[in-house]
């Protein structure tokens, strides 16, 4: 449930990862895993259930954007927490 509150405020934490990948308090290790992470998904071509399915098949990657967003923000320093409402 909480991931699907989360899927409908994606566009407001656009600037949230921005200051993420910006931010000195990151450390850099964070960022290149969870840079790695985004990439590394979207281009592996396989998936849970295939993306030609309509509708469906973007689900799995849908809910793989928000486990890693979510993930990001639990590790995320206080003061960016704070600096968007999260």
């Amino acid at each position: 449930m909480r991931r699907i509150r989360l899927f409908f405020k994606i566009r407001s934490f656009i600037p949230f990862v921005i200051s993420f990948f910006c931010s000195r308090e990151v450390a850099f290790r964070k960022k290149i895993a969870y840079l790695l992470l985004f990439i590394g998904y979207f281009l592996i071509p396989f998936d849970v259930i295939p993306d030609w399915l309509a509708g469906i098949g973007i689900l799995d990657d849908l809910a793989v954007l928000m486990l890693i967003l979510q993930r990001m923000i639990k590790t995320a320093p206080d003061t960016l927490k704070h600096k968007y409402g999260i």
